[in-house]
């Protein structure tokens, strides 16, 4: 396992890369809970604890944007890992080593979810102009968050009308997938983590993203709690969050379809609710 480490290429690594990572220190590799795009592993040495993500997957982003945005992001003290290094293994696959920054949020409370809204709002404002040569990426929305869309005709024809009626604009820097689980948590503070569908895009979309989340999977009293931090901190009306979460929505009943994606005992009822109950949905998408 050890190998793991030692056959890496690295492109670029942090200043105080080699004292963090010296190779006569011994390491202790323990396989994490991963996602769909690659391996995730924690490195412990005797001074730190790391995290290494090997995309060995069918997924490919372009690491060294991660790397480099994280740099920039971690320089102006917004809430993410400090990115180590990042490079390629013996079979080519690129990986990114940061720190490592405790376990994802299990319990929220009012104090929580507002945090939590103001460290996406920051993201939101970052500056990518000072990132140098290496742009983001701005991708065709519909093409990149709704896989398998021609095969889902009443998904498509909603989506389609929806996106046209909301003058998107993806300007902003955006996380593109922001929820509790890449949210860790370590006495008292947060660290936003998974850059993998970092991009320029709309703002409006990664907030009604995340809404739609916590309200499946925590609770519709917790969701409009946070749901009213970001109506209190932007310009955004109740009704264009309203159209961006019918839109959110769609996604994630699109990705139940083809994936299967994890529910509880509540998790389809729950969604019967936000489709009754946002005017631009209908029951009849379940």
């Amino acid at each position: 396992m050890k190998d793991l480490i030692r056959n890496i290429i690295w492109k670029e690594r942090c200043k105080d890369f080699q004292s963090l990572l010296a190779q006569d220190v011994p390491k202790n590799i323990i396989p994490m809970d991963s996602g769909l795009e690659a391996d995730v592993f924690r490195i412990s040495t005797t001074e730190s604890n790391f995290v290494l993500k090997v995309w060995n997957r069918d997924s490919k982003p372009d690491i060294s944007i991660q790397y480099n945005l994280l740099e920039g992001l971690y320089n102006r003290g917004i809430a993410v890992s400090k990115p180590c290094g990042w490079g390629v293994d013996e079979n080519n696959n690129q990986v990114l080593l940061t720190s490592f920054d405790g376990t994802p949020i299990n319990k929220v409370n009012k104090l929580k979810l507002t945090e939590i809204a103001n460290i996406l709002t920051e993201i939101h404002k970052f500056p990518t102009d000072i990132l140098g040569s290496r742009t983001m990426p701005r991708y065709d929305f519909v093409d990149y968050f709704f896989p398998g869309l021609d095969d889902q005709l009443d998904i498509k024809e909603l989506l389609i009308q929806l996106v046209g009626s909301t003058k998107m604009e993806q300007n902003c820097l955006i996380h593109g997938d922001y929820n509790l689980g890449n949210i860790l948590e370590s006495d008292g503070k947060y660290t936003i983590i998974d850059w993998t569908n970092v991009q320029l895009g709309d703002p409006r979309y990664d907030i009604s993203w995340s809404i739609i989340l916590i309200w499946i999977y925590v609770s519709e009293r917790y969701c409009s709690t946070y749901r009213s931090v970001f109506l209190a901190m932007n310009n955004y009306t109740g009704d264009e969050l309203e159209k961006f979460e019918a839109i959110a929505c769609l996604r994630w009943i699109l990705l139940n379809r083809i994936a299967n994606l994890p529910k509880r005992d509540n998790t389809i009822s729950t969604v019967r609710t936000i489709l009754m109950k946002n005017k631009y949905l209908s029951e009849e998408l379940l």
